[in-house]
């Protein structure tokens, strides 16, 4: 469908009347149901998955260790629904449909699938040509144009549509008339998106239909902070709305980006609906060169035509935010929806006063109308350059009722934190101290780490930074910079490493979010020493600025890590980039958008089957539940009553069986080899009468690998972490050879049953060797390893305010031991004390080596940064 919108001079937009509407399901756990006795209709209402108990003073208490204060005058089920896939289901049985169909059975589905994921239409036209698959394969479609007729019969999701915009410019044309420029706007009706998102199934045990105050303890002093529905903002909107009522927010995210490679006149500008993560795409904005409009005039018209096609793009949701709308859940109950933006702030501030630490006035959204409309009729207020407005005079936000436009901008920890205040700021302050030479060497000199990204010719020869690469800096920064910097600078440095580190957690409490602020405070306190090296004459930086709104915005809104925009800068692969690729590059909106139809198509009809499978009385009951299906792969689950237990997982096979102790003394470095294998008998095997020696030979594993059960402050899925004592292998023929590698591990005085808390009953060490006991020792089940240790956790450096280690020896020779590899909790980083400028004989291969003091790098990772500063 296509309609035809004109937008003269981008100047008169119609009027939209554009209410506070709900849309997007949110990446939430589940909350109990209201109670019945207030609401008959709920006398049937489903109650979520986690086990809830109330106690005697009102909080309710779940097996995730949390205490909540409960709202039960929002969310209420009005009666029974069924959700799409229970419709289809019901549609396949009177039709005597297979679940796969319109494909004939499922192995012919799982190509489909494969195709549509992975080949585009000239590669599945080759395909299906192939002798091969013509002759053996019997498939009911014969070529592309078939196979696309099938996959066009499938369910999908809501349909797009495009709006022509005719865009008026101010440049005359040789026949003295006005230059325009047609430019489309397509999209998608964002309240069936939002129907889309939050009937489906697949987020049912993952959803939250209102408000709650969650706290670590039954007296509720300490306060819990994650999804957004433990925050204020949810439960603030909720005291506005009718009894009963259940919000929505709507979470819009944009970003304009290049299509092609090597031509910079292709782009696209996607806008995607999204909860935390569950996002879909709801239009596509014109990126029009504007060619109609003089240099100077481009900009504005810019601007004006972005809220012109916003305001036709969210036009459908002002009857949704109005009277709210009944919405199917994934719990198969109706509830009466109320659309509401997410309100985060942008406040006034002078320019000269955006470092400071200051608590800035918000601004207010009515003041900026009045503003905007006395410009418009040729007044000229002061406010309007002090605020820093542009000549939009109807903006897409103005008649939004229940939002603040002005508190819609959520924390960024891409661009704000890893890319802007870190990397572009703090990275270049310190270059400039220490030189850029200076700085290479001691990334190359930084020790090797399982997952560690290691710039092996520093940081300046690199071309293309992603966010990746900031926070991988940000994993060894504080450490590198020790010693080279004056002391107020490592102050700095810290404090926003330590700003980033807690700003990224998942779960938020008052003590972290004090710590947060506390970060800001004591960069703030030191700064001008910046100042001083004449490093930075100002500290006016935005983004800076915007680090002062980051406790309120999480305290509203939960944690930041909700709004991280490295799940849209990923999408733009998905929904921008791929899409392109996949068309002939002309016309090429409207085969982008059929394109993600199709592909949406295959993921529906997959997670369709995937929950299919999963129905007790399903028919298809043959349907493989292991198949490949992205419906809750990126979904985390709760955490279960019994709390995994940490796994340590060696190869089935030994790579080195039967060495010899020379060989374990030589090549792993293991010159206490036997005197602590005795030592070990002696305390574990007292009724051994074997003295090891020269003549025995052990099984040798190349790594232990550790599963841990997820620290959900940081991450919701379970960690494998690799700790490897590997010896050099030398280069054969043309193949290079391999560095040593035997890392670092915290040792553990006795087995541990969680992940790690903090750093007491733990000690750092290196594994030089995994082995296994021969037999002639007995039947000995546990691992062992040969381990060199470090000396107990010295007193924190005052400015780096990170631990310290040396090597630890007895009678000159290191000091090591033979340990179960079960007492293994992890693996852990140690940067070595470089002075003021490094060692060149420093090398990352022979860094543990050459050195002997070192920090304990406490930023390797969330987890380890948790159990190192939370107490």
């Amino acid at each position: 469908m296509i309609e035809e919108v004109e937008a003269e001079n981008l100047d008169d937009a119609p009027d939209v009347d554009f209410p506070h509407q709900d849309a997007a399901p949110g990446h939430v756990h589940p909350r109990p149901s209201p109670d019945t006795d207030d609401n008959p209709a709920l006398s049937k209402t489903r109650r979520v998955s986690v086990e809830e108990v109330e106690d005697e003073e009102g909080m309710s208490f779940t097996n995730n260790g949390r205490y909540f204060e409960r709202r039960t005058d929002a969310g209420w089920a009005l009666h029974e629904g069924e959700t799409s896939f229970e419709k289809y289901r019901t549609y396949q049985e009177e039709e005597g449909e297979d679940p796969w169909s319109p494909f004939e059975d499922e192995e012919e589905w799982d190509l489909a699938h494969w195709l549509v994921k992975n080949l585009g239409q000239t590669r599945t036209e080759e395909f299906l040509k192939l002798p091969i698959t013509q002759n053996r394969s019997r498939l009911s479609f014969h070529n592309n144009r078939s196979f696309l007729q099938r996959v066009d019969k499938l369910p999908r999701g809501p349909g797009w549509s495009c709006k022509k915009v005719t865009v008026r410019g101010n440049v005359e044309d040789e026949k003295g008339e006005m230059l325009q420029e047609d430019v489309e706007l397509w999209s998608r009706d964002p309240v069936e998106c939002v129907k889309e998102l939050i009937g489906n199934p697949a987020f049912k045990e993952h959803m939250a239909y209102s408000p709650a105050k969650a706290y670590a303890d039954r007296a509720g002093q300490h306060r819990v902070i994650d999804e957004m529905w433990t925050g204020d903002w949810w439960g603030e909107k909720q005291n506005a709305l009718p009894e009963g009522a259940t919000i929505a927010p709507i979470i819009l995210s944009s970003d304009k980006t290049s299509l092609s490679q090597f031509q910079g006149d292709k782009s696209a500008w996607p806008v995607r609906q999204a909860s935390a993560r569950a996002t879909i795409l709801i239009g596509y904005l014109p990126a029009s060169k504007l060619d109609c409009f003089t240099p100077d005039a481009r900009s504005l018209a810019g601007y004006r035509l972005f809220h012109h096609c916003m305001t036709l793009l969210l036009q459908p949701l002002i009857g949704a935010g109005n009277d709210g709308v009944e919405m199917v859940c994934a719990d198969s109950w109706v509830r009466p929806y109320v659309a509401d933006f997410p309100e985060q702030c942008l406040c006034l501030v002078a320019a000269n006063e955006r470092g400071d630490a200051l608590n800035s006035a918000m601004r207010d959204p009515e003041s900026t109308k009045e503003i905007l409309h006395k410009r418009k009729i040729g007044q000229h207020p002061l406010e309007f350059e002090a605020n820093g407005l542009r000549a939009v005079y109807k903006p897409f936000w103005a008649d939004l009722p229940h939002a603040d436009i002005f508190l819609a901008f959520t924390p960024d920890l891409l661009h704000q934190l890893h890319k802007g205040v870190f990397k572009d700021h703090l990275v270049k302050w310190c270059i400039d101290i220490i030189g850029e030479d200076e700085m290479d060497a001691r990334f190359k000199a930084i020790p090797n780490y399982p997952g560690l990204r290691h710039f092996k010719k520093g940081i300046s020869s690199v071309k293309q930074w992603t966010g990746r690469e900031h926070k991988e800096m940000q994993r060894v920064f504080v450490g590198l910079l020790s010693g080279a910097v004056p002391s107020r600078v490592l102050v700095v440095a810290r404090s926003i490493l330590d700003f980033s580190y807690y700003a990224q957690l998942h779960i938020q409490t008052t003590e972290s979010l004090d710590a947060l602020q506390n970060a800001l405070t004591v960069f703030h306190a030191n700064k001008d020493i910046l100042k001083e090296l004449a490093v930075r004459e100002h500290f006016n930086i935005p983004k800076l600025h915007q680090l002062s709104h980051y406790v309120q915005s999480i305290t509203l809104f939960g944690a930041a890590d909700g709004f991280n925009t490295e799940l849209p800068e990923r999408l733009h692969i998905d929904f921008a980039k791929d899409s392109y690729r996949a068309s002939n590059k002309r016309d090429y909106e409207e085969q982008m958008a059929l394109w993600l139809q199709r592909q949406e198509a295959v993921f529906i009809r997959s997670a369709y089957l995937d929950w299919l499978s999963q129905q007790p009385h399903s028919n298809a009951h043959d349907v493989d539940a292991d198949s490949d299906t992205d419906s809750e792969s990126e979904t985390p689950h709760l955490p279960a009553a019994e709390p995994l237990q940490p796994t340590h997982v060696l190869a089935k096979v030994p790579a080195h069986p039967h060495q010899s102790v020379h060989t374990i003394i030589t090549a792993h470095g293991a010159t206490e080899f036997l005197p602590a294998l005795r030592s070990f008998l002696l305390k574990n095997l007292p009724c051994n009468t074997i003295v090891p020696g020269l003549q025995d030979r052990f099984d040798l594993y190349r790594q232990v690998v550790i599963v841990t059960p997820p620290d959900l402050r940081v991450s919701d899925v379970p960690k494998r972490r690799r700790i490897r004592a590997t010896p050099e292998k030398l280069p054969s023929g043309r193949k290079p050879g391999i560095p040593a590698q035997f890392d670092m591990a915290l040792i553990a005085d006795r087995p541990r049953s969680s992940h790690l808390h903090t750093l007491e009953g733990v000690r750092v060490a290196q594994v030089r060797a995994i082995f296994t006991l021969p037999r002639q020792f007995g039947a000995y089940p546990r691992a062992l390893a040969y381990v060199e240790w470090f000396t107990p956790f010295k007193p924190p450096d005052p400015s780096s305010r990170m631990r310290q280690v040396s090597r630890s020896t007895r009678q000159l020779w290191r000091n090591a031991a033979v340990v179960h590899v079960d007492e293994i909790v992890r693996p852990c980083h140690l940067i070595p004390r470089m002075g003021q400028s490094v060692d060149l004989r420093l090398r990352s291969g022979n860094a543990y080596e050459v050195a002997n003091d070192f920090y304990f790098n406490e930023f390797i990772d969330g987890e380890m940064f948790c159990a190192c500063v939370i107490k």
